[in-house]
């Protein structure tokens, strides 16, 4: 199950999604996400959906290891859906003793589901795209404005891209640490989902040990080699916009609008 998490992954191929500015991916991002929480109706959960599935094929990423990591939110989005279906006021269509599922509720739960599929989704092909650094730069190109009132700019940055990058990597020091206790019998599959949250309690040790571990490993290796922040510092690849990237910026403001437009229809 932790294999299946692909957010903060980097999935090496050749692709046109790949070769975009770092800037562009970070925010087109946004930019889907604002569109999903503007759009309330079906045509326009229809044209996000077309969006990110282009998006999608121009990745060259496979379609299964990107979906793969819907399994583990699963539980966050059985969740939501059933608090929404449950809890939202309004007429019911169905009564089970005091239990009402009401017209609202179900519309809103079908809603969120879809709006949480795709913002993971959208979120993952970001970073399944995108290599760590070139995130790094991305981001404090387009956090520079803020240095005109002293804001840490660079090392935002830096933090932002290391937790990212630590995800996989204390993923697999979790499924280590997981074979490690079955091969010792312990057991993390069977019992009911309380019963099996308590066994993972004794995984919470030795993975904040590793990962103090390494993050001492990282700050003395910094160190080592003389990191002093981004003040002076020079990029091997500076970021530079091409025609490519300009025209995906036209195509994301394209999209803005029309689910802006389509959000204020009423159906």
């Amino acid at each position: 199950m932790l294999r299946d998490i692909t957010l903060g992954q980097y999935y090496r191929t050749e692709s046109i999604i790949h070769r975009l500015d770092p800037r562009v991916k970070i925010v087109g991002t946004f930019v889907f996400l604002i569109a999903i929480f503007m759009v309330n109706n079906a045509l326009g959960y229809v044209i996000a959906g077309l969006f990110l599935a282009m998006n999608i094929k121009l990745s060259n990423v496979p379609v299964k290891f990107i979906f793969r990591g819907m399994k583990s939110i699963f539980f966050l989005l059985m969740i939501s859906v059933l608090f929404n279906l449950f809890l939202t006021p309004g007429d019911p269509i169905i009564t089970i003793w005091k239990i009402k599922i009401t017209d609202e509720g179900l519309k809103l739960a079908v809603k969120m589901a879809i709006r949480l599929v795709f913002l993971i989704t959208g979120s993952s092909l970001m970073t399944l795209t995108t290599t760590p650094n070139n995130l790094t730069d991305g981001l404090e190109s387009l956090l520079n404005p803020l240095k005109l009132v002293h804001v840490p700019v660079h090392e935002i940055s830096m933090m932002m891209s290391i937790a990212l990058r630590f995800i996989p990597i204390l993923l697999e020091e979790t499924d280590k640490i997981m074979k490690a206790q079955m091969a010792r019998c312990a057991d993390f599959e069977t019992g009911s989902i309380i019963k099996r949250a308590k066994n993972m309690v004794p995984l919470l040790v030795p993975l904040f040990i590793s990962a103090f571990r390494r993050a001492m490993d990282l700050a003395m290796a910094m160190e080592a080699r003389c990191y002093r922040g981004g003040e002076g510092r020079t990029k091997m690849k500076p970021l530079i916009y091409q025609k490519r990237d300009r025209i995906a910026y036209i195509v994301l403001v394209l999209f803005l609008i029309l689910c802006g437009v389509i959000g204020r229809m009423k159906f």
